[in-house]
């Protein structure tokens, strides 16, 4: 072969990798990407977690070029396409930015949610409290049988639980002052919540010197005059709650359970899930122009499983058995504006096998993202039999709750803290639970004397 035929194939050679990689180049810049504003909750060597404006959590395999912080606020590009049905992403993360707080509520808190009206409000409340404020408005706490005053004073909860003790043998004046004590001890008004679903579960209504018959059971309701007797029941409670001072019920109960001898059957409406959602909606409808707020539990539905009290329960039904039977009461009653769903503390393999819905993501993105729910949720008590990880107050927070509810409140408020030093969570997390809580008290028209 001559010089000049080598020379011109070596010149053809340059020019074939030159297009090739021309191409190559092209079509990776052509690339589809799409981007959120997010904020950041959670860095591993391996993954980011993240959460979106719609209060989605996503997880992304962690790209080695792209530095991450929990709790900043980003804009993140990537290539390929977001699943909401699944927290693990093949998308990937190509690019990061960041933007800072100018006084507007981030638009990754910004969602079209129910108590949007207030957000504007609420985030400048925010910007007025310290550290330990916001810590304490995430926390739902079941009221200590001593040093009430004192600790309230100190960590500054975000509410109370009360329970039988809090009102036997009380009347209603000392409950009211009772309560009236802890209120003008609160820097800011608090939740005070109480579990009255009737029949079974009866926190007030036990006391004679409150109510002259304990509620009757929403089945025992149900058999008696259907939906016309649970509106009036509902009404009828509210009264007698607001004007005890209670704002906050840990109820209805809207599981289905099919099962006698279960656990949950007799607080259940002990009726099929289409008998059920409509009872979930007449409940929330009917106290919408009432003072007490309603809360819808335990999702994503407890079924015929275990006591989570005694013991961890796993619930072995399968995605779409929970959708068709479990799931459609806390839809209706989150169409007809419910406030708030308490999670439970079952785990769900179908939803999430290694952790307790109430400290699964997963469970939270269905809220959030199938049943479209933008109010408050919280967990059942960490405090629990059935919740053993020594982190479960991090996971809670990971995992998307707004409000937690535990007894042993000094622990979860100490480690709280402890993972903000260690970094394992930042200020920007505990900022937006606590801006959630406290749009809901604004929304509840409790924060009024706050804005004299």
């Amino acid at each position: 072969m001559n010089k000049k035929v080598i020379i011109c194939l070596s010149i053809l050679f340059i020019c074939v990798v030159t297009t090739l990689l021309v191409n190559s180049n092209t079509k990776t810049s052509n690339k589809k990407t799409s981007s959120m504003k997010a904020t950041v909750l959670q860095v591993e060597d391996d993954y980011v977690k993240v959460m979106d404006n719609s209060n989605v959590i996503y997880t992304f395999s962690n790209s080695k070029d792209e530095v991450l912080k929990v709790g900043d606020d980003a804009i993140i590009t990537y290539s390929g396409k977001l699943d909401k049905s699944k927290e693990k992403q093949t998308a990937l993360i190509v690019d990061v930015s960041r933007y800072s707080d100018d006084g507007i509520i981030p638009d990754a808190w910004d969602d079209d949610g129910i108590f949007k009206t207030f957000y504007q409000i609420a985030y400048n409340k925010l910007k007025t409290l310290s550290l330990e404020e916001k810590i304490g408005q995430i926390f739902l706490v079941r009221t200590p049988e001593k040093n009430q005053i004192t600790d309230l004073v100190k960590h500054k909860f975000g509410g109370y639980v009360l329970y039988e003790r809090d009102f036997k043998d009380k009347t209603k004046e000392e409950v009211v002052k009772y309560i009236n004590e802890f209120q003008e001890n609160a820097n800011i008004p608090l939740l005070i919540a109480v579990d009255e679903e009737g029949g079974k579960v009866t926190r007030i209504s036990s006391n004679k010197n409150l109510v002259s018959n304990a509620f009757k059971s929403p089945s025992e309701l149900y058999k008696e005059g259907g939906l016309q007797m649970i509106v009036k029941d509902t009404k009828e409670k509210s009264e007698i709650l607001a004007n005890l001072g209670i704002n906050l019920n840990l109820a209805p109960v809207v599981d289905v359970s099919t099962d006698p001898n279960s656990y949950m059957y007799d607080r259940t409406l002990k009726e099929n899930t289409k008998i059920t959602s409509e009872y979930a909606k007449a409940v929330i409808e009917a106290s919408k122009d009432l003072a007490v707020s309603y809360t819808l539990k335990h999702f994503p539905g407890y079924g015929d499983n275990a006591d989570t009290h005694e013991s961890a329960t796993t619930d072995n039904r399968t995605y779409s058995k929970l959708f068709e039977d479990d799931i459609p009461p806390f839809k209706a009653g989150i169409k007809a504006g419910a406030e708030a769903v308490l999670v439970s503390h079952n785990i769900v393999p179908a939803l999430d096998k290694d952790n307790p819905a109430s400290l699964s993501a997963s469970v939270h993105n269905v809220l959030r993202n199938d049943l479209s729910f933008t109010g408050i949720i919280m967990t059942d008590d960490l405090n629990m039999a059935a919740i053993t990880d020594k982190d479960a107050v991090k996971q809670a927070i990971l995992a998307g709750n707004d409000l937690i509810i535990v007894t042993d409140y000094e622990s979860a408020i100490s480690n709280v803290k402890k993972y903000l030093e260690e970094g394992m969570l930042t200020e920007s997390i505990i900022d937006k639970m606590a801006f959630r809580v406290l749009a809901w008290k604004y929304y509840k028209g409790m924060m009024f004397d706050v804005l004299k």
